[in-house]
């Protein structure tokens, strides 16, 4: 399975804490089939980045994971909040972008 982590590691908040801190929003896909497919996903494993400008950044982690450690990320999730076109960028373009 391919996990797809994200993260708030720099942000504007005005008391210092983001509302997620500590919590866990993923979204696992199942590894795909196909040559293809997979060469897509494998360069796409690792830390992607995208800066909103106004001090907030996003960090997509994409990660390989076993079935299990999916199932259990699945159930520790709290969603993606809104953030799936992160993940629909990635797999098209291969980066974040608006």
């Amino acid at each position: 399975m391919v996990a797809f982590i994200r993260t708030m590691p720099h942000h504007n908040a005005w008391n210092g804490k983001w509302t997620g801190d500590g919590e866990l929003f993923a979204r696992v896909h199942p590894k795909p089939r196909g040559a293809k497919a997979t060469e897509k996903y494998q360069n796409l494993i690792g830390r992607h980045r995208y800066d909103f400008g106004d001090g907030w950044v996003a960090c997509i982690e994409v990660v390989e994971v076993g079935t299990s450690e999916g199932r259990k990320m699945k159930k520790q999730s709290r969603g993606f909040w809104g953030y799936d076109w992160m993940i629909d960028s990635l797999l098209q373009h291969g980066v974040i972008q608006t």
